[in-house]
């Protein structure tokens, strides 16, 4: 079948597999998510265990070595991997689920109703969001964390990953609502949106069945992009103390502990080489996966419409 008279989906499929640091940067990704999610469960080191191997160097029986109590590197990578790739998700979905619907909502109102979202996410503009998170946490952490410490000690720790979670989405999703509210105002008085409308199609008809499919390769595109820079917010908030906490370990955490360690009279490299390598390669991996979506779903790029 000629490339012109296939569908639009295929069509982008083939484009993305044309693209070589896409299509490696996808498989690196698998890689990495099956090497995060299997790894610990099948390494015969525990994460959280301490032993008399502190600061072994890399070698046959830990191949990352081991850190100040003797930990396995490599097993409390794979963890922190988890950890730091389940944070970038989430986050990324809170930026689709908000972002979306934020900017879908205001352009199609337009208006008044337009004019006040669009305030309201200018105004969250205007503040730094690393210290807005910063900020959030803190309070919450005083306020909140403290006295589930005292009341549930074994609820504190999910309630502060899920509190890190909602901060972190809640300042992701800005670019999102701005980026989908232009694809819909170049959408909106299009023939077959103004036909819907002709016919009598209520407005959530049209957003959901017309709107929002034609924004959805933009949508994907920039989600995969706002993967990393969850991450990279994570990994800084651990770096500070307001991320993820002891014993459990994210990439921040692990390269937190890394930094700690490098001084004049030993370097003990291994423990901060790791952890940023590994996080290095994912953010890599995410950006190429990103390029290769942005170029596959763009149509200029499509043959047939030239």
């Amino acid at each position: 079948m000629p490339e012109a008279a296939s569908s639009p989906a295929r069509r982008a499929w083939r484009r993305f597999l044309r693209n070589r640091a896409a299509l490696i940067g996808a498989l690196v990704l698998v890689g990495i998510l099956l090497a995060a999610l299997v790894g610990p469960w099948i390494s015969s080191h525990d994460p959280n265990r301490a032993s008399d191997f502190a600061f072994a160097t890399p070698g046959a029986t830990h191949w990352f070595g081991t850190d100040l109590h003797g930990r396995d590197l490599l097993t409390r990578t794979l963890v922190g991997a988890r950890i730091s790739l389940l944070v970038g998700l989430t986050g990324a979905a809170v930026s689709v689920i908000i972002g979306v619907t934020w900017g879908l909502v205001a352009a199609y109102s337009g208006g008044r109703v337009d004019a006040i979202l669009m305030r309201t996410v200018d105004i969250l503009y205007a503040l730094p969001n690393i210290i807005f998170v910063m900020l959030v946490i803190g309070l919450t952490e005083t306020l909140l964390i403290r006295w589930l410490q005292a009341v549930a000690p074994s609820f504190a720790g999910s309630a502060r990953l899920l509190l890190l979670f909602a901060c972190l989405g809640a300042v992701s999703w800005l670019n999102m609502a701005r980026i989908v509210r232009g694809q819909v105002l170049s959408l909106r008085h299009r023939p077959f949106i103004l036909a819907s409308q002709g016919l009598g199609a209520p407005a959530g008809f049209i957003l959901r069945r017309h709107l929002l499919p034609n924004v959805l390769g933009v949508v994907i595109v920039y989600a995969t992009l706002t993967v990393p820079s969850v991450i990279l917010y994570e990994s800084f908030l651990s770096f500070l103390g307001l991320g993820i906490r002891p014993p459990d370990a994210s990439l921040g955490t692990l390269i937190e502990d890394g930094a700690r360690q490098l001084n004049p009279i030993q370097i003990r490299w291994w423990l901060l080489a790791f952890p940023a390598g590994f996080l290095a390669i994912t953010l890599l991996a995410l950006h190429h996966l990103g390029d290769g979506l942005r170029d596959a779903l763009d149509p200029r790029s499509d043959p047939s419409s030239s």
